[in-house]
């Protein structure tokens, strides 16, 4: 897909006309870090450049890349673009490396010179079994109207969640649907749905435009990259509210902040309104955390709500305080589960280690009262006390309710 204006695509083509050293040797870091399973490059000027790798940011190389190189990169990089980056200091664009891998790159100036980071863009769509998110996360592919959210902090996998929703909506469904993106990230061809997708930039000029216009497009799902502003939010509140099924995104870290973010943003005066809507509307939340695996690479941990009659009046009657506990509850009945009901699965899934359960639980001191929970159980069954509480067999675990 061509990217052009704000999100410029610097064609694969043109690399033939790219003499300078420099660009070369950063498009061997590249492919370094690509091979090593790395997200993101970070090129700055007098610095070695660095990669982040299972979330740890590892040099490259020992050296240095100089002011210089660093201003000749950037010029090769952004060619005709180079007086944009002057004037306004930091510049977005798309740069295809090869034909199964894209960047999103930004790059910027700071007191020593250029920078740029190059986040990595994979052209295939994992599936939601194949990124091992659990079962339920199916049902909001299913759904015909309301808001869906995918919530983290940046780096936590949210695009990657979003394009497998939207993806195996385009398998199983006859649709349309309209993303609106900043940038375009993962690119989805029309299988059984069409699917129109609009970069703020290029596109559109703001999501809250391309909002407007959507709901004049006959559309059955809109994607919304990100709820940036109330303007953003309000519209698409309302095309949940009028029969849409919307997907977006917040940077926020779990359901209840979730709620508490989109309800803050509005007047004091507008905000029981919202709440009123948004308890109707919302049909699920999932909160990512990346977590290391026992292997060396990541995981996402969940957290996930799921609309209920509970929590829409918890929602409506302001109560979000008992959100996280009425989420843990419904673990059996809902599939619902809270960070740590989703931590615990992990490790006895054996996925993760206890350590980095413990570092990444929301309340590592109950987590670990939940742990020791299992182990009296285990050592009762092993003794035949059969007068205790349930024993659960090793392959039941992951069901397990806290």
């Amino acid at each position: 897909m061509s990217q052009q204006g704000h999100q410029h695509t610097f064609h694969s083509n043109d690399l033939s006309e790219l003499n300078f050293e420099v660009l070369k040797k950063i498009r061997g870091y590249l492919r370094r870090m690509i091979d090593a399973g790395g997200s993101d490059l970070h090129v700055k000027a007098n610095s070695v450049v660095r990669a982040r790798i299972n979330g740890e940011i590892i040099p490259l190389s020992g050296e240095i890349l100089s002011k210089d190189d660093a201003l000749i990169f950037a010029k090769e990089l952004l060619r005709t673009r180079f007086p944009e980056l002057v004037e306004k200091k930091e510049v977005d664009l798309v740069y295809p490396f090869d034909e199964n891998t894209r960047f999103r790159i930004n790059i910027f100036f700071q007191m020593e010179g250029v920078s740029a980071v190059f986040r990595l863009i994979p052209v295939k769509i994992l599936s939601i079994d194949e990124l091992k998110l659990p079962e339920v996360i199916h049902t909001f592919a299913d759904m015909e109207r309301g808001l869906v959210l995918v919530t983290g902090v940046t780096g936590s996998g949210k695009s990657t969640t979003l394009a497998a929703l939207i993806d195996e909506i385009n398998w199983k469904r006859r649709k349309h649907i309209i993303t609106i993106e900043d940038p375009i990230e993962f690119v989805h061809k029309d299988r059984k749905c069409i699917i129109n997708q609009r970069s703020v930039g290029q596109d559109t000029i703001s999501f809250g435009n391309a909002l407007r216009a959507a709901l004049r497009e006959d559309p059955d799902i809109i994607l919304v990259g990100e709820m940036r502003d109330m303007e953003t939010i309000e519209i698409a509140l309302h095309a949940a509210d009028t029969g849409h099924l919307v997907f977006s995104t917040l940077h926020t870290l779990d359901a209840k902040e979730t709620i508490n973010r989109i309800i803050s943003v509005f007047p004091h005066a507008e905000q029981n309104r919202v709440r009123m809507t948004l308890s109707s509307v919302l049909k699920g939340v999932i909160s990512q955390r990346l977590v290391p695996t026992v292997d060396g690479k990541r995981t996402a941990a969940v957290e996930i709500l799921i609309r209920t009659p509970r929590i829409e009046q918890l929602i409506a009657e302001n109560r979000d305080v008992e959100i996280p506990d009425t989420i843990a509850e419904g673990k059996d009945l809902y599939k619902s589960q809270t960070f740590d009901q989703g931590i615990l699965d992990l490790y006895l899934a054996g996925r993760i280690t206890q350590e980095d359960a413990f570092a990444f639980a929301t309340s590592p001191s109950d987590l670990k009262l939940r742990m020791e929970g299992l182990t009296m159980t285990i050592e009762k069954s092993k003794l035949g006390q059969d007068d205790g509480p349930k024993v659960f067999r090793e392959d039941e675990y992951i069901g397990l309710k806290s």
